[in-house]
């Protein structure tokens, strides 16, 4: 089976991230032949550090990365499948020739936890031309797209969990100084931040009554600089670089708590099987608070972890100044126990459920294999 899947990078990384991820699943665990079509190299590339900015076609792990411009002249034919992420739309020549190869078009829509998911998962949608494009929704539940997850991922993370020295030298080569490991050893609380720039990130050192340290990539939420490694109290923040995914996956499984945003990093810290605060990315008309509180619906967490969260996502104050004290009280009450007990027991059990269900590559598949028989 030979895909094409074409991913715009529309602001951030979730997109790119999301569509590496499927690209290498399909191919690694399903034998899939497939071209990966990025319109933002460079970005892919802090993703992938291996892959080279600068090329218009190269492979790397497998798939065929192509430097996609709407003006290419040469056109590869379109696969079996094309795959759309998020709407973006194949190149006007390549969907011409679509009408002719007659490919089975899907739209990889945005992950949501909301009910009516389901029933539009999988619907065609008759295009002008004659072509029927098909929603592919991920979701939480059967009857939807399913998540993305790998095989195996359980298996490596336990492991290296378990292996306290492997940590301590993935951190090290992040460039931790050895005062900052040796809290780290000492047993003080390892935090990750991955925020979106309007994130109250400047209220969370307060929220930590205990040693703790705070991991934040380059650039990420700049107020709480104050050196490469700035103690706040009780917590020292540390920067680290951006990570390529599979790093990053590490990182999320040394950490007892990750603060997350969008879709990619947000899954890849609830495969951590560790507590994790999501910023979800902002829509119009607040559309994505009911996608929070579909989500938090399913994840059931204690509710000092859920009041945490729905502080984190609220709407900054117009007063900079007067800070987000909430966001401060609001951690401080989640790390308390008994609540921080039943939240780190929460996040596994919420991980242990969902790696019994099909993954969002199988059911893909599935769905492809199905519209193929009835050809």
């Amino acid at each position: 089976m030979l895909a094409d899947i074409f991913c715009k990078r529309v602001d951030n990384y979730g997109d790119i991230g999301v569509c590496w991820r499927l690209a290498r699943q399909l191919t690694a665990e399903h034998g899939w032949r497939v071209r990966l079509w990025l319109d933002d190299l460079p970005a892919f590339c802090r993703l992938a550090p291996h892959a080279d900015p600068h090329a218009e076609r190269q492979t790397a792990d497998g798939v065929e990365l192509l430097a996609w411009h709407d003006a290419m002249a040469a056109l590869p034919p379109p696969g079996d499948v094309v795959i759309e992420a998020f709407a973006c739309d194949p190149p006007p020549a390549f969907r011409a020739a679509m009408r002719a190869s007659r490919p089975l078009w899907l739209n990889l829509e945005y992950l949501s936890a909301e009910d009516w998911v389901a029933s539009c998962h999988g619907l065609p949608s008759l295009q002008a031309d004659g072509l029927a494009k098909y929603f592919f929704f991920p979701g939480f539940t059967p009857d939807t797209g399913g998540l993305l997850r790998e095989k195996g991922l359980s298996a490596a993370r336990d492991a290296f969990q378990r292996q306290r020295g492997a940590q301590r030298d993935f951190l090290a080569g992040l460039g931790l100084p050895v005062p900052v490991l040796a809290q780290w050893e000492a047993g003080a609380l390892l935090a990750t931040l991955f925020c979106y720039p309007d994130a109250p990130a400047a209220a969370l050192p307060a929220g930590f009554r205990a040693p703790a340290l705070l991991l934040a990539p380059e650039g990420v939420a700049p107020g709480l600089d104050g050196g490469a490694a700035a103690p706040h109290g009780p917590v020292t923040v540390a920067r680290i670089p951006f990570l390529g995914q599979d790093d990053y996956d590490r990182l999320l499984w040394c950490a007892d708590l990750n603060f997350v945003r969008g879709e990619d990093s947000f899954l890849r810290a609830a495969w951590a099987a560790r507590p994790l605060v999501w910023q979800i990315y902002v829509q119009e008309e607040n559309a994505h608070m009911e996608k929070l509180q579909a989500w938090l619906a399913r994840y059931n967490p204690p509710a000092p972890a859920r009041a945490l969260i729905e502080a984190w996502n609220q709407p900054a104050c117009a007063d900079a100044a007067a800070g987000r004290p909430e966001v401060a009280q609001a951690l401080a009450a989640a790390l308390a126990p008994p609540a921080w007990d039943a939240w780190r027991a929460r996040a596994i059990a919420w991980d242990d459920d969902y790696a019994r269900q099909s993954s969002l590559a199988e059911r893909l598949v599935a769905f492809c294999a199905k519209h193929r028989e009835k050809g």
